[in-house]
């Protein structure tokens, strides 16, 4: 179709519209009767006439894929569904003698390889591949076959498998080189370049998703340096509107929500701020290995990633992409379900950053790629040594450096009094006792914080400090005099109340009835977490979470009986959740003694376990006789010198926190086993080390890390050896640009995916995107300023049928907006838009048909506050109708590629939508509050906010027409403002409806 059909005032009258739409039917009907036919005819005669065969077969581009699609499912890389002991997956096996002897490939010998005779076959008990499988080689397959084993039938890895290389010759060529190269060798002619305002609007709306400003389109058309479009580029890129767009395509790689969906669709907790983080992320050009890596292992990276401007730590938000996923209230199998949320983490881990389905390998070896299911569950031992936690989203650097002077003044108090004290009563603080680590009167010792440290237990956030309170001095605020030493407890209001932290233990089996655990606090939480379930409530799992909310020292028992057998671990943390939404109220905090398991009763005393402890520090014994000696007056100590110290710490900035996302941190170091068929009630014996890919570089290397194994599996992903991290992203950036991947299945490059239509130049951009820092903006600014880019839609020099889905690019390919810039170019189109950047999400408008459980007690508005579609609230179960509609994916794993339907729906959205309705009632009104505008000039007001373009006299004529049959279908008479502002509502109605405004043409 070509831009005088989109143009056609066929589009202008809804009646004329459907008479246009009925006549291509008719049409549609006698094409098909007189050319079905011809199709049976030709299909019957398929295989004698085929392409001729390439001077040179290759094995990846023309091998390799008869053999995946005809053979692999028996004769693959999975060895459970193998038959006859033939792989025909590697040389090896292809080569290696069969067991009714003769080999299956015999390099240069097709006569004497029983692949060659097999395929050719006639008996059907004989054939290959079998009759059952309803598949079967055209005689260009079986050509292809033969020369290739005739030329020595040369075997190669899979294309994607192999590091990104550039022939000497190719050293400094552009992206036109490697097109207009295939374009030669398929003797196809290129299409002329596009217009300027066609330049304009499609750079805009592709850099940004919102159409060019007319001033903007009429400062480019005046431009006349020939650095015009590269300055028009720049613009663009730098535009706060391209982070905005380009965080978009990423939240569909990691199923951006911001609520759990399931029953209730609870929320998750500050979703919203990861996808601001993306668009400072976007804006800012932060280089894709950091994005990478900030992403899979942000909170343990060495070098944090702080905001320029407001100071706040970055690098930590990115994890909660891994907390997207769709969440389950109450599963009955506990088990099952952590193992359903760790393969939709690996599934969309590694879909986004390798274009691999790993998942695939969860019951067996992949049947296709080289991926076993010892990777898979390698990766699954990465993903259970991940913890989920609320994190601080404005932890910042002058809050970090304000805890460290606050902790640095608390040892400097602590270690001066405990040298004093040291002096005067060493030999009276002395202990003998040994630790009571094992089970002692029936308990077991989880976690003892009456010591100095934590036990082994970890923290996140900075609540917690780095240590214990024991033997920190309470000093009179005046005078310095010594008061008592604080004894032992883990305390989250070291600084002050209401800070972010979490306190969590080690993994344990639950082996007893009961975890306890005495701690005091206001409104603050302590759960067992089992099996990393988080969605902890009734019926099923309303015990495992308590509240404490009590000044006073208690007792917290916890029933756990039922999960016998279970991983598990205890988290303590200051705040509440409120329906699984976090949030941490100004007084709350918590402090803990200790943790025990036991069955039956509570014990009636629990010992400390006192460890081997620095000299400088005292045991809880030692405190105790300590204390006892101030009590009774044996020890009289005065720190005058002591109170000014202690009093610069609240002259310090406030540590309170009220901005949280929920992100990971890691746990204890797991190494899971193999799942048979899938099943972890059917484990393997052996554990499968913690590593990446064996098939990629590095893969075969455990990983050493005591904690998840998530930062080495980030920098297995960026080994400069690793040939799909680099492609991967290139080809999504070329996909967003063109509307299809130089390797179509952008999140498939394994042996299903499509094999990319110009390797070399995929190559090429892989290899430059790397050299050049890893710039998303510096790869975007190469590709949009190539010709190839800058080529018109239409191509009068080249017949369709020569190259019908246009993948060498002859011209540029005609595509869809996509659901968001469609929403967004209509407010920008009336003028509605409200460009401000970041905050919370803008509620969902609730149409009458949205119901159901977790249904919002209220409706947003309805044209979302004019904020940008990606400010839009995004709930699971309420999803919005116009997006969806539009193809936006539903968020329940990576889509790097929408769909672009066509149906009718869309052209219902558009004519009956009650937001489009609105909005062209806003732009008749924006238009007619114009007072000195001429009819013509109010026609070209409208097209140049819709198009970027001026109307045609013939589309003046049209529109003057079209409202006079407006007036008179609707029986209008005389001058009125609401006559006129009925009309031209009616008239940017229409507009809205023709496909040139939601096309890219």
């Amino acid at each position: 179709m070509n831009k005088e059909t989109f143009r056609s005032k066929e589009f202008y009258n809804l009646t004329t519209m459907f008479k246009f739409i009925d006549g291509i039917r008719n049409v549609g009907r006698i094409v098909a009767l007189c050319v079905l036919p011809a199709i049976l005819f030709s299909c019957g005669n398929s295989n004698s006439n085929y392409e001729p065969l390439p001077k040179t077969v290759d094995f990846n581009f023309h091998i390799r894929p008869i053999l995946v699609q005809n053979c692999y499912l028996c004769h693959g890389p999975d060895p459970s569904s193998r038959k006859a002991e033939l792989r025909l997956d590697t040389y090896e096996g292809a080569t290696a003698e069969l067991k009714e002897g003769g080999f299956a490939v015999v390099p240069g010998k097709p006569s004497k390889s029983q692949l060659m005779l097999r395929i050719n076959h006639e008996h059907e008990d004989k054939i290959m591949p079998p009759p059952e499988t309803n598949s079967k080689l055209t005689q260009r397959e079986k050509a292809l076959l033969e020369k290739w084993i005739k030329q020595g039938a040369e075997w190669k890895p899979h294309w994607s498998f192999i590091t990104p290389i550039i022939n000497e010759a190719d050293k400094n060529a552009r992206i036109d080189l490697f097109v207009d190269r295939q374009l030669e060798q398929k003797e196809l002619t290129k299409a002329p370049l596009a217009n300027k305002n066609t330049l304009i609007r499609r750079v805009a709306y592709l850099l940004t998703g919102l159409p060019p400003a007319p001033k903007d389109v009429k400062a480019y058309i005046s431009d006349t340096s020939e650095d015009a479009y590269g300055k028009m580029v720049d613009y663009y890129l730098n535009s706060p509107a391209y982070g905005e767009r380009w965080a978009r395509h990423w939240m569909d790689l990691v199923r951006y929500a911001e609520t759990k969906g399931h029953e209730f669709d609870y929320a998750i907790t500050g979703a919203w701020k990861y996808r601001d983080y993306l668009i400072r992320a976007f804006n800012n050009d932060l280089p894709y290995d950091q994005l990478l890596k900030e992403h899979l292992a942000g909170d343990v990276l060495e070098e944090k990633r702080y905001d320029s401007e407001t100071g706040i730590l970055e690098s930590q938000i990115a994890t909660a992409f891994y907390a997207m996923g769709e969440g389950t209230h109450s599963p009955v199998d506990i088990k099952q379900d952590e193992a359903n949320r760790i393969d939709n983490m690996i599934d969309v881990t590694t879909k986004t950053f390798q274009g691999l389905t790993v998942s695939c390998a969860k019951c067996h070896d992949h049947k296709f790629d080289p991926i076993t299911a010892a990777d898979y569950y390698a990766m699954y031992g990465v993903m259970e040594s991940t913890r989920f936690t609320p994190l601080n989203a404005d932890q910042s650097v002058s809050k970090e450096l304000t805890a460290k002077e606050i902790l640095d003044i608390n040892s400097y108090v602590k270690t001066t009094v405990a040298e004093k004290i040291t002096e005067e009563l060493s030999s009276q603080i002395t202990s003998n006792k040994k630790p009571n680590l094992d089970a002692v009167n029936g308990y077991k010792m989880i976690g003892d914080f009456r010591n100095t440290d934590f036990d082994g237990w970890a923290t996140t956030g900075l609540a917690f400090g780095d240590g214990t309170t024991l033997g920190y001095p309470i000093l009179q605020t005046f005078s310095g005099k010594l008061l008592s030493l604080e004894e032992g407890k883990a305390s989250s209001r070291i600084f002050e109340p209401g800070v972010m932290g979490t306190l969590r233990s080690p993994d344990f089996i639950l082996d007893s009835d009961f975890i306890g655990v005495r701690a005091r606090g206001e409104q603050s939480t302590i759960r067992i977490i089992v099996d990393n379930f988080q969605l902890i409530q009734w019926p099923i799992y309303g015990g495992l979470t308590q509240s404490v909310s009590s000044a006073k020292w208690n007792n917290y028992k916890f029933n756990v009986e039922p999960w016998k057998g279970h991983k598990a671990y205890i988290e303590i943390l200051p705040g509440i959740y409120d329906q699984h939404n976090f949030r941490l109220p100004p007084k709350a905090f918590i402090e803990a003694q200790y943790a025990i398991s036991y069955d039956s009763e509570w014990p009636r005393e629990v010992e400390t376990s006192n460890k081997e402890k620095p000299s400088k520090d005292f045991s809880l014994d030692g405190i105790k006789a300590i204390n006892a000696h101030i009590k009774n007056g044996r020890l009289k100590l005065q720190f005058p010198e002591l109170v000014a110290a202690i009093d610069s710490r609240k002259l310090s900035k406030p540590l309170k926190d009220n901005s949280f996302i929920y992100g990971v941190s890691d746990g204890s170091a797991t190494d899971s086993p193999v799942f048979i068929r899938g099943r972890y009630q059917e484990p393997s014996e052996e554990n499968i080390p913690r590593r990446f890919l064996s098939a990629l570089p590095q893969g075969d290397i455990p990983f050493q890390s005591k904690g998840s194994g998530r930062l080495e599996l980030a920098e297995a992903m960026l080994h400069g050896d690793n040939p799909l991290t680099s492609r991967v992203m290139v080809n999504r950036i070329w996909h967003h640009l063109f509307g299809k991947g130089i390797v179509e299945t952008v999140d498939n490059f394994g042996l299903q995916g499509k094999l990319p239509s110009h390797p070399q130049l995929l190559d090429h951009l892989a290899i430059k995107f790397q050299d050049e820092g890893w710039s998303i903006k510096n790869m975007i600014k190469y590709i949009v300023t190539s010709e190839t880019f800058k080529r018109s839609t239409l191509n009068d020099f080249e017949p369709s049928n020569k190259d019908p889905n246009n993948i060498f690019l002859a011209s540029f390919p005609i595509r869809r907006l996509e659901s968001e810039a469609i929403r967004d170019g209509i407010l920008s189109a009336a003028q509605s838009l409200d460009s401000t950047l970041y905050g919370p999400p803008i509620p969902t408008y609730l149409t009458q048909f949205m119901r159901g459980r977790g249904m919002p007690e209220e409706s947003g508005p309805l044209d979302g506050a004019g904020r940008r579609s990606i400010y839009q609230e995004v709930r699971r179960n309420f999803l919005e109708p116009m997006m969806t509609t539009f193809d936006r994916p539903i968020p329940f794993t990576t889509f790097g590629r929408r769909d672009v339907t066509n149906v009718p729906a869309q052209s219902l959205i558009l004519m009956n939508d009650p937001f489009v309705i609105q909005q062209s009632e806003i732009m008749a009104g924006k238009l007619l509050a114009q007072k000195n505008l001429s009819f013509d000039q109010k026609i070209e007001w409208i097209y140049m906010q819709m198009f970027s373009r001026k109307p045609t006299e013939k589309e003046i004529e049209n529109a003057s027409q079209f409202m006079a049959a407006i007036e008179e279908m609707k029986d209008m008479d005389g001058a009125d403002e609401n006559r006129d502002l009925e009309v031209w509502k009616e008239y940017c109605h229409s507009i809205f409806n023709l496909k040139e405004f939601i096309y890219l043409i």
